[in-house]
C-alpha cells in the first residue's frame, strides 16, 4: 500500500524575489544527477509528476529511476506510471464522462459499496463549448439565433452537465457560449505552475479531445486520451504509457513576408507525418523560436494528432511569460511561475547559453523556407503549396478515386450546372467554392491571421470585391476575445460585407455542423455529382467530415479562406490569374488583396489588449442568463429517464460482479466489416448531422422527434441507443464487403443480405455470433473518440486486426476490452489472402499472468488459413484492463477494494 514520499528530502522552499515565500517544491536539481541536465523537457515535466506523486505503490522509485535515464530506456518501450495535474472534458465528450461516472455511482450503490467514491480526486476543468450548428449565416443575428436554437436543442444535455458540476466534487464548469475549450484553455485555464497546499508543481493536463495538445504551445505537457481513460485519471488512477521518445525539431530564420502561421503548421505537419512520430513527443527549441508568437506556437501544436505526435511541446521561455501577461494572468502569478521553473531549471532562457538536449531523433526547419500552402482534399498532411493548386486541383479531379483523387471523366472536367439562386440565374462547376469557413481552434486563436483576414476583407472591399451570395461563409472565433479586437481594430464591418458574420463561439464547420445549403445549391450538386469544394481554416478534412456534400475539403490560413470565397473555386493560380473584378472594371490579383507582415503586426499590436482577456474570462465564470434560469435536480445519483433521447443509461455494468471475468479469445466470428487504410474515427463514429435514412434517424422518427430536431451525433454522445446505431454511419465509409459501394453498409456473410451496420451486427448478435473487424494501416486516426471504442463494443466486436492503430484509438478499444492485433510487417488481409467471408478464431490462455505485452497470438479461419499477429497489449497495465473487462470495471473493483 502506498507509504509517504520517499523524495521528501528533496523538498525545498521557494523564495519571492521580494521576501517572502512562494511554497515547497521537488528540486530537480537537489538529486545531483548529470542525466537530468540533458533531457528534454518534456520528460522533466514526467519525471517532476513520478517523484512527486512516488508512494512505492502507484509510482515506484524504479519508476523514477526509468525516467532519469530516458535516454536509455525509451528505446525499450519500458512502461511509466503518469499521473497528470489535471483533466480537461469538453461539451460533447463531457456528457458521457459524467453519465459514465453517474453509472459507475449506481454500479457501487448496487454492489454495496459507498458511491460517493465516485468523485475527481484531481481538477476536473469542464468547457460546454457547444458545437454550433451554422443554421444561420451572413446576418447579423447570426450568433443569437444560433446560439438559442443550440439551447432550445441541447437544453436537456446543458442541464446534466449543470447536475454533475453539482453532484460531483473538483469539477469547474465553464458555461456554454464562452468559446472552444483549448482557446479557453490557452487563455485562461491553463495554469503553468499549480500551487496547491503549498505544493508547486508544473501544469499537465490530459483532455478528451485529441487538439488538448494545443497547451503544449504553452509550455503546459498535455495531450488527447479517449473519455475512459480520462474517467480513470480522474478518479486517482495513474495513466499507464510508454516512455516516449521525443524528436528534437530546431527552427531557425524567420517566416517570409506574407507567409502565416498556417503555412507553418501544414508545412511541420507534413515533415512529422513523413518522419513518422506516432506515439512520440516532438519538441522544439533553436533560434527561430524567438521569431514565433505564442499563437504561433499553440497552433504548432494544436495540430499534433494530424501529424501523429502525442505532444508538439514548446519550453516555457520569455514568449511565454509575455503572453501570460497578455491574456490578464497577475504578476504574482507569472513571477512564481518564472521562479519555480527557473530553481527547477524548465525555463529557457535564450540569452544564456543553451545546454545541448539529447533527443531520440533530430529534425530542422528554416522559417524562410516555408511558402504559402494549403492541404487537402481529404487529408490533413496532403500539403499543397499555393503555386501549385491550379495543377494539384486538375490532378485530383483526373487520379482514380482516393485520398487525392476523384476520377471525374475528362469530357465532364469543364461542365457547368445551371441552377436559380432566389430567383436569380447561377452557375457552378467542379471546384466551385459552397463554403469558406474561419473556424476552428487551430487558427481562432491566433490574432495574426485572424486580423490578416480582416485586413484582406478590407482591401477586398475597398476594391468592390464581392463574394457569391450562395457560398456559404461564416466566422466562429474561439472566445469572445476575437469580437472584442475585431471590434476595436475597425475591421469586423468588412468582414461582415463579405459575408464573414460572427455565427456564434464554438466548434463549426471543422466538426461537420456547417448546417444545410440551401436547397437549391445542394440540389445543384447532388443531382449533377459535382465535386464542390469547402476552404476552412480547421485542422480535419477527412471526406464526409465538413459536410456531404462537399467532397474536396482544403484546410487553409483565415486570410487564404477569404481569398477563395472571393474567388468562388479551388481551381485557380493566384499568381496568373485575377481573383475578381473590381467597380471600374479592372482585374485584381491575390497579390493586390494580401497584407504585408508589418500591417498585421500593427494592428496586433493596436488591438489586441490585456483587458480584453481579463474582461471576457471575468465575465464566464459567472454565466449567462440562459444557462444560469436552467433548473436542475438535486442529488448525488442521478434520476434516468427512460424515455429521454439525449441522456440514457449504458449497459456497461448491468450485470457485473466482483468477480473479473478473464480475458477473452474469438471463436468461429464472422468479419463484420473489411476496410483498406486510413479510417478515422471519424468513419467510425460521426459527430455530424444524422442521416435521414440511418438506424439513428428510425430509432429518433419512433421516438417522436421530428427530423429538424435530430441535432448532431455529437450532441447525442449521453445516449447509447443512438450512438450504437450511428457506428460506421459514415456517409464516405469505404467497406470491401460492399466490392467499390460507399456507404454505412455491410455483407450480413451468413445471409448475403446487404444491411445497414447497425441491422447485421444485431443480427450477427442475436444469433449467438463474435464479430472481428479487418483493416489496414493508421486505423483509428483523428479525434481522441472514446465512442469510436464504445460503439463496436455495443455492436459485439471482439476483436480488430489491423496493419496499424493510431496512439488513442488503440488504448481506447483495450478500454473497452477490444482485442487490438497488428499484422506482422509486410503482411496485411490482402497479402494473406482474406475475403473477410472467412470465420476467425483467436486463442488466448485463460489467464492474463500468461499473456504478455506484445505478445504474438495465431489467429486461424475456418479455411485452413493460419497467421500471426502482435496483440497490441501495450502495457501490464492495459492487461489489467482486459482482464476486468475494461478500464471502468477495474476502477469500480479496485475503489470496492481499497482500504476505507
Amino acid at each position: 500500500m502506498a507509504s509517504k514520499n520517499v523524495y521528501e528530502s528533496i523538498l525545498k522552499t521557494l523564495e519571492k524575489p521580494g521576501g517572502g515565500e512562494f511554497g515547497k517544491y521537488y528540486s530537480l536539481p537537489a538529486l545531483n544527477d548529470p542525466r537530468i541536465d540533458k533531457l528534454p523537457y518534456s520528460i522533466k515535466i514526467l519525471l517532476e509528476s513520478a517523484i512527486r506523486n512516488c508512494d512505492e505503490f502507484q509510482v515506484t522509485q524504479k519508476d523514477v529511476e526509468k525516467i532519469i535515464d530516458w535516454e536509455n530506456t525509451s528505446p525499450k518501450q519500458v512502461e511509466i506510471p503518469f499521473k497528470p495535474a489535471r483533466v480537461l472534458l469538453q461539451d460533447f465528450t463531457g456528457v458521457p464522462a459524467v453519465v459514465d461516472l453517474a453509472c459507475m455511482r449506481d454500479a457501487m450503490n448496487r454492489l454495496g459499496s459507498d458511491s460517493n467514491k465516485i468523485n475527481p480526486l484531481v481538477p476536473v476543468d469542464l468547457v460546454i463549448d457547444h458545437s454550433v450548428q451554422v443554421d444561420l449565416a451572413r446576418s447579423d443575428n447570426a450568433v443569437q439565433h444560433n446560439m438559442e436554437l443550440e439551447f432550445q436543442r441541447n437544453k436537456e444535455r446543458f442541464g446534466f452537465l449543470k447536475w454533475g458540476s453539482n453532484a460531483f466534487h473538483n469539477m469547474l464548469v465553464v458555461p456554454p457560449g464562452s468559446g472552444i475549450v483549448h482557446q479557453v484553455n490557452l487563455e485562461y485555464l491553463g495554469r503553468v505552475v499549480f500551487n496547491t497546499g503549498g505544493v508547486l508543481y508544473p501544469d499537465s493536463v490530459v483532455g478528451t479531445d485529441s487538439h488538448t495538445t494545443m497547451i503544449d504551445g504553452l509550455g503546459v505537457a498535455g495531450w488527447g486520451v479517449g473519455g475512459i481513460e480520462a474517467e480513470a485519471t480522474m478518479l486517482g488512477q495513474p495513466m499507464s504509457m510508454v516512455l516516449p521518445g521525443v524528436v528534437g525539431f530546431k527552427l531557425v530564420g524567420k517566416l517570409k513576408d506574407g507567409v502565416t502561421a498556417t503555412d507553418l503548421v501544414l508545412t511541420v505537419t507534413q515533415m512529422l507525418r513523413k518522419h513518422g512520430v506516432v506515439g512520440k513527443f516532438v519538441e522544439f527549441y533553436g533560434e527561430g523560436m524567438g521569431e514565433l508568437s505564442l499563437a504561433d506556437r499553440a497552433t504548432i501544436a494544436n495540430m499534433s494528432p494530424e501529424y501523429g505526435a502525442t505532444m508538439g511541446f514548446f519550453p516555457v521561455d520569455h514568449v511565454t511569460l509575455q503572453y501570460l501577461k497578455l491574456t490578464g494572468r497577475t504578476d504574482e502569478t507569472v513571477s512564481m511561475i518564472e521562479s519555480y521553473l527557473r530553481a527547477n531549471r524548465m525555463f529557457v532562457d535564450y540569452s544564456e547559453p543553451q545546454i545541448e538536449r539529447v533527443y531520440s531523433a533530430y529534425l530542422s526547419l528554416n522559417l524562410e523556407d516555408v511558402e504559402p500552402c494549403v492541404s487537402g482534399p481529404k487529408r490533413p498532411h496532403d500539403r499543397v503549396p499555393l503555386k501549385d493548386m491550379k495543377a494539384d486541383w486538375h490532378a485530383c479531379l483526373d487520379n482514380k478515386v482516393g485520398f487525392k483523387g476523384f476520377a471525374v471523366p475528362k469530357d465532364s472536367q469543364s461542365k457547368q450546372v445551371e441552377f436559380s439562386f432566389k430567383g436569380t440565374p447561377a452557375k457552378i462547376k467542379h471546384g466551385d467554392v459552397v463554403i469558406a469557413a474561419i473556424t476552428s481552434c487551430t487558427n481562432t486563436s491566433n490574432p495574426s491571421v485572424m486580423l490578416g483576414a480582416a485586413l484582406v476583407a478590407k482591401k477586398a472591399c475597398e476594391l468592390g470585391l464581392e463574394v457569391k451570395p450562395w457560398v456559404k461563409t461564416s466566422l466562429a472565433p474561439g472566445s469572445g476575445v476575437v469580437k472584442k479586437y475585431l471590434d476595436k481594430s475597425g475591421l469586423q464591418p468588412y468582414l461582415n460585407q463579405l459575408g464573414f458574420n460572427i455565427v456564434g463561439y464554438g466548434c463549426t464547420t471543422c466538426i461537420g455542423n456547417s448546417g444545410d445549403l440551401d436547397e437549391s445549391v445542394a440540389a445543384a450538386i447532388a443531382e449533377n455529382d459535382v465535386v464542390a469544394a469547402a476552404v476552412l481554416s480547421g485542422n480535419r478534412n477527412f471526406e464526409g467530415r465538413v459536410h456531404p456534400l462537399t467532397r474536396a475539403n482544403y484546410l487553409a490560413s483565415p486570410p487564404l479562406v477569404v481569398a477563395y470565397a472571393l474567388a468562388g473555386t479551388v481551381n485557380i493560380d493566384f499568381d496568373k490569374e485575377p481573383i475578381g473584378t473590381s467597380k471600374d472594371g479592372k482585374d485584381i490579383f491575390f497579390r493586390d488583396i494580401w497584407p504585408s507582415n508589418e500591417e498585421i503586426a500593427d494592428v496586433v499590436q493596436s488591438s489586441v489588449l490585456p483587458d480584453m482577456f481579463r474582461g471576457t474570462y471575468q465575465a464566464i465564470t459567472k454565466g449567462n442568463p440562459i444557462w444560469n434560469e436552467l433548473s436542475v435536480p438535486s442529488g448525488t445519483l442521478y434520476s434516468w429517464d427512460p424515455t429521454s433521447t439525449y441522456i440514457h443509461e449504458p449497459p456497461y455494468f448491468k450485470d457485473m460482479t466482483m468477480s473479473p471475468p478473464g480475458p477473452h479469445g474469438v471463436k468461429n466470428a464472422y468479419c463484420l466489416l473489411n476496410f483498406g487504410d486510413s479510417i478515422t474515427t471519424d468513419h467510425i463514429s460521426p459527430a455530424g448531422s444524422i442521416h435521414k435514412d440511418s438506424p439513428a434517424a428510425k430509432y429518433l422518427m419512433e421516438r417522436g422527434v421530428d427530423r429538424r430536431d435530430f441535432n448532431s451525433y455529437g450532441s447525442r454522445r449521453g445516449n447509447d441507443e443512438i450512438m450504437a446505431r450511428g457506428t460506421f454511419a459514415n456517409i464516405r465509409i469505404v467497406n470491401k464487403h460492399l466490392k467499390g459501394e460507399v456507404g454505412p453498409k455491410t455483407v450480413h456473410v451468413p445471409s448475403g443480405e446487404k444491411l445497414s451496420v447497425y441491422d447485421a451486427a444485431m443480427k450477427y448478435k442475436n444469433d449467438g455470433h463474435d464479430t472481428i473487424i479487418l483493416a489496414g494501416a493508421e486505423y483509428g486516426s483523428g479525434s481522441s473518440r472514446d465512442w469510436a471504442a464504445k460503439g463496436p463494443m455495443l455492436l459485439g466486436v471482439k476483436a480488430v486486426i489491423a496493419k496499424s492503430f493510431e496512439r488513442i484509438h488503440r488504448s481506447n478499444l483495450v478500454g473497452m476490452g477490444i482485442i487490438p492485433l497488428c499484422f506482422k510487417a509486410g503482411e496485411d488481409a490482402e497479402t494473406l489472402g482474406l475475403t473477410g467471408h472467412e470465420r476467425y478464431n483467436i486463442d488466448l490462455p485463460s489467464s492474463v499472468s500468461e499473456i504478455k505485452p506484445g505478445q504474438d497470438v495465431v489467429v486461424v479461419t475456418d479455411n485452413g488459413k493460419s497467421f500471426t499477429c502482435t496483440a497490441r497489449f501495450d502495457t501490464e497495465v492495459e492487461l489489467a484492463y482486459f482482464d476486468h473487462g475494461g478500464i471502468l470495471p477495474y476502477v469500480i473493483r479496485n475503489l470496492i477494494n481499497a482500504k476505507h
